[in-house]
């Protein structure tokens, strides 16, 4: 080590505490980095995790493959795993329950086996076609009994639509027409099984499904060269380029419908939706820019606040000799020491901090309903190198800067410092206002900001980052909290039951079972509307001048559904809206409430679009029309009859339980029960459905199907339900993991910023003391300098928030559109707490300060 190295390790260890100060800079920034990353890469790959434990392991699949072609794939260079299956329906014999008939026959070779979740309750899986593991739900719920060993001969073959024709999956009902089946099962083979085994009812067997699933054996060496069977693949490395080179295998082995598993590779950041990776990319792209920006801020301020000392160490050195390259390389050195010390020690504390916070977060996860899996920190070379190439290049940046300054003034003006306080009377010069308004305290004050202009602008810059960071990435989460819902279908219910036969009565005994805790009825009928062009929303519009959509008199035919709610839902309703239940009891015209708020789905773009679905105002009017039905000339008008109108009571985007959100040129009004009879709709013209919620939903479906009604539908989404309630609370726990890391981590910057500038300035503050000023005033002095930093930092820092929100927004804009909102809440939030953190971080510092002798301080030159 040569001296000059020798003379930097001294001049550090003697200035303990700002090279204290600058390693904590450092450690900071390197922890942010490492612990946003790693955050984001802990929760992909608990999403990961979570879908494949629930829907499986695939990343594509190809429909309807022979041997040969399922050879090829096989020897693919990018398949890692190969699952096999097929599927056919069997009469289940002897069932008690009309609404699930089937046997449904889930087929897999023994890849498939492992890459689904299938749960064993007794008993082992198939191991050869002629073995199979039943549903424990074809005892508990058709309640037909089968025990392992027996052997059962069964008539396999597909469903189909008896007036349709087409193929019928298990995200279909069983089809009834009135009160008949409207399917019929066609027959491909009989088989002879025998039941090994019995397994928990599977995540992917909707409850409504009209099958009890049966997991059967496919042996890929027996098949024919005129079986057909799927392929579904585990690639070796999940990338972009997965959809290229899918279809051309598909199109080289004469494959005609090749399908993805989309949620699961949008979690590895694949998507074949343009739309959605360039919204991807984009967001990336900004979020990692503002933490790059955040972390380049809080290293160069932990190097350049105290850049006059360096200047005057380098100044000294170059009085006794040494060369400008010699000072260049005495910083760097100064710096390398610093980023050896501080980036492990950074990548640590962030990895530790993640770790702890996740310990936390499952001890929370572990509650919730329909989460299997925990965080678990995942670290990948990529992130590391991130945090340290930033770390490193910006430790150059930070110290290149004033080395080549210092390396250009002479010594004895970089020994004396004359280089950094350059003041002039027209430099320091304040408003009389603010003395006669303020006082002197606020002018000295106001003085010293002005006078220790470097350091106030890099304490300011800091607090800008700080807001900046803070304000942009909690407007980020919310937003993508936001999408996330829009692309959910806002269920509300566990249970639906639906019938065109049983009168209200009837239906209301339904509320009554066991578990349940809450529900509603609603009788819902079906009118059109004339809507005049100005309340037509603007996206409505230009479909109308798009797609030539034909106009009535200029008027547009909007679809009404007018929804009834039983008294009780209606009054729950309207105190959530906001509005008293009896003004829409006691008119005498019919009053509802108009929800005029909807999301959509643009087909032509991909995009999901939020929009008005009217532009009203209460206390307008709706006609409710009716039209016949029957053959027209083109371009004839329909006859319309006038069935009564509608008063608009209020309007709102919330949407009762059991109501989809309208779809564009639609309109869904809520209205209490009693108003049927006002607009004299008979019972022949409304389609009753009840919507019930229960503290287990699989015991209320049981109870339904134990009243062997025929001439009711039983919808349980419950499952569907809780996936979505599972996606928005994982979310919500990354979004506000992310929100308070980077609170934190402002917070850190401040106090680290504002307490070294104000340790620098000792000297300052004991020559203030040292010619009388009072403890009181020194308090007002350092209040107004709070102030005035709060202030600046605002000024600056507000508006270049905005800017990145709306650059976040536009981002987001490529997938998901919906009108910008300023978060308010987080800005005055912003606001209070900068005027708190500075105010503390300065009185945090100025009590250590106060406790010193004048004297000392005076002569004091390290911090």
């Amino acid at each position: 080590m040569n001296i000059i190295n020798k003379v930097t390790i001294r001049h550090l260890k003697e200035n303990k505490r700002r090279s204290l100060v600058t390693i904590i800079g450092v450690i900071i920034s390197v922890a942010m980095i490492t612990a946003v990353a790693t955050l984001g890469v802990s929760f992909l790959d608990l999403m990961i995790r979570q879908d494949i434990n629930t829907n499986g392991e695939w990343h594509v699949r190809y429909k309807d493959v022979t041997a040969d072609q399922v050879k090829a794939i096989k020897q693919d260079s990018e398949t890692k795993e190969l699952s096999l299956t097929s599927d056919a329906y069997a009469l289940l014999e002897g069932s008690n329950n009309d609404n699930k008939p089937y046997l449904y026959f889930k087929n897999y070779n023994k890849t498939g086996m492992e890459q689904f979740p299938i749960e064993v309750s007794d008993g082992r899986l198939p191991e050869n076609e002629n073995e199979i593991a039943i549903s424990e739900a074809i005892e508990s719920n058709a309640e037909v009994t089968y025990k392992i060993g027996d052997q059962l001969t069964v008539d396999l073959g597909e469903r189909l639509h008896k007036t349709e024709g087409t193929q019928l999956t298990q995200t279909h009902s069983l089809e009834r027409l009135d009160e008949t089946v409207n399917e019929e099962l066609t027959i491909t083979e009989t088989k002879k099984v025998t039941v090994v085994g019995t397994i928990e009812r599977p995540e992917w067997e909707p409850t409504w499904s009209p099958g009890y699933t049966v997991i059967g054996y496919v042996d890929e060496t027996s098949l024919s060269e005129s079986d057909t069977i799927d392929a579904l693949v585990v690639l070796q490395k999940v990338k972009g380029s997965l959809f290229e080179h899918s279809k051309n295998l598909a199109d080289s082995l004469g494959i005609e419908t090749v399908q993805y598993n989309s949620d699961l590779l949008r979690y590895y950041g694949v998507t074949k939706n343009d739309q959605l990776r360039a919204t991807l990319f984009s967001l990336t792209g900004i979020i990692m820019g503002i933490i790059i920006i955040g972390s380049i801020a809080l290293i160069y301020n932990a190097f350049g606040i105290s850049v006059s000392e360096r200047a005057r160490h380098l100044g000294m050195l170059s009085s006794v000799g040494a060369t400008k390259k010699q000072k260049r390389n005495s910083v760097f050195f100064e710096g390398a020491v610093i980023g050896i010390i501080s980036i492990p020690i950074g990548i640590l504390a962030g990895l530790a901090g993640i770790g702890v916070t996740f310990l936390f977060i499952n001890k929370y996860l572990q509650g919730a309903i329909g989460v299997s899996e925990n965080l678990e920190l995942v670290v990948t070379p990529s992130s590391l190198l991130v945090a340290c190439g930033v770390s490193i290049l910006t430790i150059f940046i930070s110290t290149y800067i004033p080395a080549k300054k210092a390396s250009k003034i002479t010594a004895i003006d970089a020994i004396r410092q004359t280089h950094d306080i350059k003041l002039s009377r027209k430099s320091v010069k304040t408003s009389k206002f603010v003395r006669k308004l303020f006082g002197m305290e606020a002018e000295i004050g106001l003085k010293n900001v002005k006078r220790n202009k470097k350091r106030y602008l890099a304490t300011v810059f800091s607090l800008v980052i700080s807001i900046v960071l803070f304000l942009t990435v909690n407007f980020f989460t919310d937003n993508l909290k936001k999408s996330l819902e829009m692309s959910q279908d806002d269920l509300q219910y566990d249970i639906r039951i639906n019938s065109s036969s049983l009168s209200r009565e009837e239906l209301e005994s339904y509320t009554k079972l066991d578990h349940v805790t809450n529900s509603s009825i609603i009788e819902a009928t079906q009118f059109e509307a004339l809507i005049s062009m100005d309340e037509i929303p603007a996206q409505l519009k230009e479909d109308i001048e798009t797609n030539g959509y034909a106009l009535e008199d200029g008027k547009l035919a909007y679809y009404i559904e007018l929804h009834a709610l039983d008294q009780e839902s209606f009054n729950a309703y309207a105190k959530q809206v906001g509005v008293e239940a009896n003004d829409f009891n006691q008119q005498d015209t019919p009053t509802g409430i108009v929800i005029d708020q909807t999301t959509y789905e643009n087909y032509a773009t991909g995009k999901l679009i939020e929009s008005k679905t009217i532009e009203t105002k209460v206390g307008n009017k709706i006609d409710l029309l009716t039209s016949e039905t029957g053959e027209m000339e083109e371009n004839e008008q329909p006859e319309r009859e006038l069935v009564g109108s509608v008063q608009i009571g209020a309007l709102t985007d919330i949407v009762p339980m059991g109501i989809y959100p309208g779809s564009l040129g639609s309109l869904n009004i809520i209205v209490p029960e009693s108003t049927l009879d006002q607009l004299g709709v008979s019972q022949m013209e409304v389609f009753t459905s009840v919507y019930l919620n229960s503290t287990d939903p699989m015991a209320t479906q049981t109870a339904i199907e134990d009243r062997k009604e025929t001439n009711i539908s039983t919808y349980n989404i419950y499952q569907r339900r809780q996936q979505e309630e599972q996606m928005i609370l994982l979310m919500s726990v990354f979004t506000y993991g992310f929100i308070t890391l980077i609170s934190l981590i402002s917070v850190a910057n401040i106090f680290n910023t504002i307490s070294t500038s104000i340790s620098l300035r000792k000297r300052e503050f004991a020559m203030l003391r040292s010619v009388g000023m009072t403890p009181k005033g020194f308090n007002k002095m350092i209040n107004y300098e709070s102030i005035f930093y709060g202030v600046k930092a605002l000024a600056y820092g507000l508006p270049i928030s905005v800017l990145v929100m709306i650059a976040i927004h536009v981002s987001i804009g490529n997938t998901f559109e919906y009108g910008f909102q300023l978060p308010w809440m987080s800005i005055l939030f912003v606001v209070v707490m900068i005027f708190l953190i500075v105010g503390s971080a300065m009185l945090y510092s100025i009590s250590k300060i106060k406790k010193e002798n004048i004297i000392d301080s005076l002569k004091q030159e390290n911090i």
